[in-house]
């Protein structure tokens, strides 16, 4: 999420001066968006001395089901309360209902922001 910074009217509706430029924390990144794909991957500096490994695409998921993990192929999104257009466009995000071949699951991490999908398989 970027951050907008201060308003740039008054209450009274006066035209403020910008005091400063934006600092390197307060500068936001647009979202990855994760698409159905061949494994691609970014790793972007996040703060203090941390690193984030972003999805750009993606083609597996580890689906879990009554505590065993497997490792599956995504096939298809089926369905993302994010966005109705994110399942049209294949794109993968945190909640989105994945088809894979161990069955439809739904995914609980965020692809964008630690690289890899992990999901909980869902009944039909």
């Amino acid at each position: 999420m970027q951050n907008q910074g201060r308003s740039k009217r008054t209450k009274t509706g006066a035209r403020t001066r910008p005091h400063s430029k934006k600092k390197k924390h307060e500068l936001g990144r647009s979202p990855t968006e994760t698409t159905l794909d061949e494994p691609r991957f970014r790793v972007v500096d996040s703060r203090g001395a941390g690193k984030k490994v972003r999805a750009l695409s993606t083609d597996v998921a580890n689906v879990t089901e009554d505590g065993e993990t497997t490792r599956a192929t995504i096939e298809d999104v089926v369905e993302n309360e994010a966005n109705p257009n994110y399942a049209r466009r294949n794109i993968i995000t945190k909640g989105a209902v994945i088809e894979t071949d161990a069955g439809r699951a739904r995914v609980t991490s965020r692809p964008g922001q630690n690289g890899q999908v992990n999901a909980v398989a869902v009944d039909e």
